[in-house]
């Protein structure tokens, strides 16, 4: 699914990274608690988050992801949308609740983690 996709599916903004929205991404996952992230996510492209921190960004540098969706309306800090433009992250912000948003992109194709 390319990132252009994401934004159209939940009515997002783009808040950076306008040149990288056709990039493909095959994976996602959605938490508020990056200590998860670290721990179990493995090969995920895109994270979604209610969490409104530069930690989201720094562990989506960490965790080589390509966009970070913020759910519920939240946006970004100015120091947040500096980090992701330097490191190449789409950041996006959606209305849309987690759960639906995460349903929403489930349901178009973007799988979760594969589980071993």
């Amino acid at each position: 699914m390319k990132i252009s996709t994401i934004v159209e599916l939940l009515d997002a903004d783009v808040l950076t990274g306008v040149d990288h929205l056709e990039t493909d991404v095959h994976s996602a996952c959605g938490s508020d608690m990056m200590s998860d992230v670290l721990a179990y996510v493995k090969d995920q492209a895109v994270l979604l988050t209610g969490l409104v921190n530069s930690q989201v960004i720094r562990t989506a540098e960490m965790m080589d992801m390509v966009c970070v969706v913020f759910v519920r309306a939240k946006r970004p800090t100015l120091e947040m949308i500096d980090i992701a433009q330097e490191s190449g992250i789409v950041l996006l912000s959606s209305e849309k609740r987690m759960y639906d948003a995460c349903g929403t992109l489930y349901a178009n194709g973007l799988n979760g983690a594969r589980h071993e």
